[in-house]
């Protein structure tokens, strides 16, 4: 995007250094975008919204490039070209702290289907280097403790260590070692709206700047896509793992039916492979157990002419045969993910 959508946010300012930069044959000045706030502003700016029309709010799964020190980069969990599951909500004063509680509520909510129990929350304060008045970082700084307050949940403060054009909620997860890792944000923003011209229609009819709200869930997708299998040392649940189960044959006359049971398993919804190889079941079942697929099926000669499927979960030794459809159903019901939804 060109310098003058950033000189318009404040980024050339105050976050240059962190961008990719890029200036063409004619001297114009262009930046690979490291977040998608100023975007969302042009696309909030088609069009006359009214107060009914608010809170808007406008998703983004966007890719965004941060120059980060090569010394600070690490795998998966810091990285310089990113996916962040980007969202602004813009509102009027009004609605701040409920839309700052709907959020931080789906933010916990998330994180506890995915396991993490210990979520640390820091409300970051104003920084010396920052847009806007002192009156409207009060305003954002006490929106944001007060929905915390509201919620119940702990939080540390840390003094300067907002955003440039607004406080924010960190959420922050610890690893399988004991590091934290900041994931997901929100951030209160009277600033951006106001540099942009951004506006709706009150019910007076007079045209006031909305409050914007610049939220995160996961943050960087890969980060914490990296934090899960740390977390759960590559042992994902069985709702979340890649391959769900493997059929293996113990000899190939069982081969007709492991196809048979790995399409009744796909045709449930499940993730399945069949593993029909020359080997045997013990050279198998340690290779899918290093793997850490959490179901693995050993399908013989009795299970082939009974109808029948022998489970085994991972990192346990023992197992249980089934018919057919009630192994479907077992798993399929053990496969559903927190609140149900595939």
């Amino acid at each position: 995007m060109e310098r003058a959508l950033w000189e318009t946010s404040g980024h050339w300012q105050n976050y240059r250094q962190n961008m990719f930069l890029a200036t063409t044959e004619d001297d114009r000045d262009y930046a690979l975008k490291p977040m998608n706030c100023p975007g969302h502003m042009l696309i909030y700016g088609q069009g006359t919204k009214s107060y009914r029309d608010l809170p808007v709010k406008i998703a983004e799964f966007g890719k965004v490039h941060r120059y980060e020190p090569s010394g600070a980069l690490h795998g998966l969990l810091r990285v310089r070209s990113f996916t962040q599951d980007d969202a602004h909500i813009y509102c009027m004063p009004e609605q701040l702290t409920e839309e700052c509680l709907k959020v931080n509520d789906l933010v916990i909510s998330i994180y506890r289907d995915f396991d993490f129990e210990d979520v640390r929350i820091k409300l970051s304060t104003r920084p010396e280097n920052r847009i806007g008045s002192d009156e409207s970082w009060d305003r954002s700084e006490d929106a944001l403790r007060t929905a915390l307050d509201q919620a119940g949940h702990p939080y540390t403060i840390f003094e300067g260590e907002g955003a440039f054009y607004g406080p924010k909620l960190e959420y922050v997860l610890r690893d399988a070692i004991g590091r934290d890792w900041q994931c997901g944000t929100l951030q209160v923003d009277f600033n951006l709206p106001e540099r942009f011209g951004t506006t709706y229609v009150a019910p007076s009819g007079e045209k006031l700047a909305p409050v914007m709200l610049h939220r995160a869930l996961f943050g960087s997708l890969e980060r914490f896509t990296g934090i899960l299998i740390e977390h759960h040392a590559g042992h994902l649940p069985l709702w979340l793992a890649p391959v769900q189960a493997v059929v293996a044959t113990v000899t190939g006359a069982a081969d007709d039916w492991a196809r048979e049971l790995a399409a009744a398993l796909k045709l449930a919804g499940l993730r399945v492979e069949t593993d029909l190889r020359n080997e045997k079941i013990g050279y198998k079942v340690r290779e899918h157990a290093l793997q850490k697929i959490p179901v693995q099926i050993a399908l013989g000669g009795r299970e082939a002419e009974e109808g029948t499927v022998t489970i085994r979960r991972h990192g346990t030794d023992k197992t249980r045969t089934l018919p057919l459809d009630e192994a479907v159903q077992a798993l399929l019901a053990q496969a559903q993910p927190p609140g149900g939804q595939n």
